[in-house]
């Protein structure tokens, strides 16, 4: 008897919304089906525009997260049409939600963490049972509430008795390391942790250089040089030299950082500054992986940043004693990754199991992660 779930998520990159439908039934998830809906333009712009302080605020949040779950509920149809399942025969839909604020543990000393979503409205639209609102137990736990992905990383690409990592790539970059993976054991915990931007700043160059929401394949960033004392200034950030547990996002690395730091370089041509910004992605990561995964020689790299050709050489350029390989190669395309995280994290929610772990966001313990919206 199949055991589906769904799974969605819209990251910070803020292109579009992937979902899978998994089979949990056998020794492993297994990846039905999996679909994509694009972010119109206008919508992904006030999606942007509500990451930061802005007029009516309330509002245009609610009636934004409106129009997000319709393009959820567009996505979940899809899905049962494509194989055939009838909506009575999934159990859930784990529907992240679009980050819109990430500041755990700070203000307060608990912080918060908001994801823009309507699962109510999302249960009505599907007639399934919806699990969101991952992270904020995690955070009320005295945790980052993120990344929450390594341990899915481990179901899925842990090797007993090796050290593996898996970085994902989307807005923001985040490692997993797999410590004797697939034991989990107090003497080799598996660590996880946000180390910097991945496409967030490089995708804000091309859109306000090129009019392109991405730089396709890195092409643009391939044809720039690298302009080192302004790569120098990026890495300077303190984020990068802060250690786990830590999480960030685009109350960080957004487009006001960014100004602040090309004070000075007025003269360096838009395609380098790309260059740069793509090398800093690269950077940033490899400081990550030399500092808290120098037992692994394998790295796993998911979600769109893997189809970034110039990154992808970048990475393997600054980490040489490692291979870099995509998700692809292992089983599972990058674009699936993360949506089946959120599959598994629906199907924990719903057996009562917990699915954080303390190593990985710091948070006083193990935790239930979600909320579900009965259908």
């Amino acid at each position: 008897m199949r055991d589906l779930y769904v799974g969605l998520m819209s990251g910070t990159s803020l292109d579009g919304a992937d979902g899978v439908l998994v089979d949990f039934s056998g020794t492993g998830p297994v990846v039905l089906r999996h679909a994509y809906r694009p972010f119109p333009s206008a919508f992904a712009a006030e999606l942007l525009a509500l990451n930061s302080a802005g007029p009516d605020e309330l509002h245009r949040s609610a009636l934004a997260a409106n129009g997000l779950v319709r393009i959820y509920a567009d996505v979940v149809a899809e899905l049962l049409e494509k194989t055939g399942s009838p909506a009575a025969t999934v159990r859930a839909v784990g529907a992240h939600g679009q980050t819109l604020r990430h500041r755990p543990q700070e203000f307060d000393g608990t912080g918060y963490t908001l994801q823009l979503n309507n699962p109510a409205l999302l249960a009505e639209l599907c007639g399934i049972d919806v699990v969101a609102d991952f992270r904020s137990r995690d955070v009320a736990a005295g945790g980052q509430g993120a990344p929450l992905v390594p341990v899915f990383h481990r179901e899925i690409f842990g090797r007993a008795g090796t050290s593996v990592s898996v970085l994902n790539i989307g807005g923001i970059s985040n490692l997993s390391v797999l410590r004797n993976a697939q034991t989990g054991t107090a003497t080799d915990p598996v660590i996880g942790f946000d180390c910097g931007p991945g496409n967030a700043l490089m995708d804000h160059w091309c859109r306000a250089h090129r009019s392109q929401p991405f730089d396709e394949l890195g092409a643009w960033a391939a044809r720039g040089s690298v302009c080192q004392p302004l790569f120098d200034a990026l890495m300077a950030e303190p984020y990068l030299a802060k250690a786990p547990p830590k999480s960030t996002g685009r109350d960080l690395f957004n487009p006001a950082w960014l100004q602040e730091r090309l004070q000075g370089f007025d003269a360096v041509q838009p395609v380098d500054v790309q260059a740069t910004l793509c090398a800093f992605s690269a950077g940033a990561i490899a400081s990550g992986v030399a500092q808290y995964a120098t037992e692994t020689r394998l790295l796993i790299v998911c979600g769109g940043g893997a189809l970034n050709t110039e990154l992808m050489r970048r990475l393997q350029e600054a980490l040489p004693g490692l291979v870099v390989q995509s998700s692809l190669s292992h089983g599972l395309p990058p674009m699936q990754v993360e949506a089946a995280a959120f599959a598994w994290l629906a199907r924990k929610a719903v057996l009562g199991e917990t699915a954080s772990l303390e190593s990985v966001t710091g948070a006083k313990g193990a935790r239930i992660l979600g909320a579900v919206y009965p259908r």
